[in-house]
């Protein structure tokens, strides 16, 4: 059991959120501050550290309760805008996932498809208050004999809307490359021929798992920024593998940690809920995530103090070794290199590309200070936090 001079609740912390007395700063701030004053005066005066993402989750998606009709339905198939959605939960309740591509999409055969839209798309329609067209058929029973609706539906006019999101908040992610000659089209984009650039997606010293690398303030009932509302961490990614090779600041330098997170989709934005097309590879959707870290002790501010420099993932080939099931690395690179917009690999300048947008992050993080320090954001405190190996 480690002993700390520093020791914090968090009602302490609540309580000093409603009296207007509560210290906030960003993922960035903490940085700086940690190094003029040290680990413990540091934690004697911060109380929360506010972080951010902004980039394509994939593993996202809303449930959608329809509403009865009349005469009723039990819905087997269901489209939004001709995206279909997954209807074999009840009678009226669906499943739409971010990555569904339009039902007439050409996908990739005419290559490299353009995925103009999907799930992803269908969800930022809703919560900008748009119209989208319902199509529900059925086989039709006694107690549900409706065998079709179609109508047009507002995120208003339907009963209830969830964002729920399997797999959100990578714990770092590899960086891509493309060592083949020709170019390739993969969920971390376009990469050219003969390593000619170098995609990432990290907010890095921002992102809110790297902040926590032990996830010890991270669980079940953490209260988060989701999509602009307030949300919720309910279980770990899929996915999730803390056991994952890390630093000895216990950063992570392969993929590791993934949440599990929910929010009421009728109190969201399209600003941080945006529907993507990823050429050749298909429909996504941005999602902007933001975890506070409250500063318990000493170490959790040391964990927050984490910096670009210090965060590290794997140069990977997406051009043969990784459809294909070979785990290779050809370089370990900090992501301050990465943003610094070059890499150098066996000898070779490569520019870099980031997925994630840091500007986005930085917004993020600074609307839950100012949130947290108006009284206006409450912590959450996990009913238990999630598995660290």
């Amino acid at each position: 059991m480690k002993k700390f001079k520093v020791k914090k609740t968090y009602h302490e912390i609540n309580e000093k959120i409603k009296s207007g007395k509560v210290v906030v700063v960003t993922a960035d701030e903490i940085i700086d501050i940690v190094r003029k004053e040290g680990p413990i005066e540091a934690a004697k005066h911060v109380d929360v550290v506010t972080t951010g993402t902004f980039a394509p989750m994939c593993s996202s998606g809303a449930f959608i309760n329809l509403g009865h009709s009349i005469p009723a339905i039990k819905a087997s198939k269901v489209w939004f805008n001709n995206v279909p959605a997954y209807a074999g939960i009840a009678a009226v309740d669906c499943y739409i996932g971010a990555t569904e591509p339009c039902e007439d999409d050409p996908l990739n055969k005419v290559y490299p498809g353009e995925f103009n839209y999907g799930g992803g798309h269908v969800i930022q329609d809703l919560i900008a208050g748009k119209k989208v067209h319902l199509k529900a058929t059925a086989y039709g029973t006694d107690c549900y004999p409706n065998r079709m609706i179609e109508k047009e539906i507002t995120l208003r006019t339907i009963p209830q809307a969830t964002l729920c999101n399997p797999r959100n908040g990578y714990q770092n992610y590899n960086c891509a490359v493309n060592m083949t000659n020709k170019t390739v089209y993969t969920y971390m984009g376009a990469l050219k021929p003969k390593v000619a650039n170098a995609n990432y997606c990290s907010a890095g010293q921002l992102s809110p798992l790297f902040n926590d690398p032990y996830y010890k303030t991270i669980g079940i009932g953490t209260r988060i920024f989701l999509g602009g509302a307030e949300g919720y961490v309910t279980w770990q990614g899929t996915q999730h593998k803390p056991s994952a090779k890390r630093t000895k600041k216990g950063i992570p330098v392969t993929p590791a940690g993934t949440l599990m997170v929910m929010g009421n989709l009728k109190k969201m934005s399209p600003k941080w809920l945006m529907g993507l097309s990823i050429q050749g590879y298909g429909c996504s959707l941005a999602v902007g995530l933001g975890i506070p870290i409250p500063i318990l002790n000493e170490e959790m501010v040391n964990y927050t103090a984490i910096s670009d420099e210090d965060i590290f993932t794997q140069i990977v080939d997406y051009g043969h070794d990784y459809p294909n099931g070979i785990s290779k690395s050809y370089g370990q690179v900090s992501y301050a290199e990465l943003k610094s917009g070059e890499i150098k690999l066996k000898g070779k300048k490569v520019p870099t590309v980031p997925l994630s947008s840091i500007v986005k992050a930085r917004e993020i993080a600074e609307i839950l200070k100012k949130k947290i320090s108006t009284g206006k954001f409450m912590l959450g405190e996990p009913q238990f936090t999630l598995p660290s190996r």
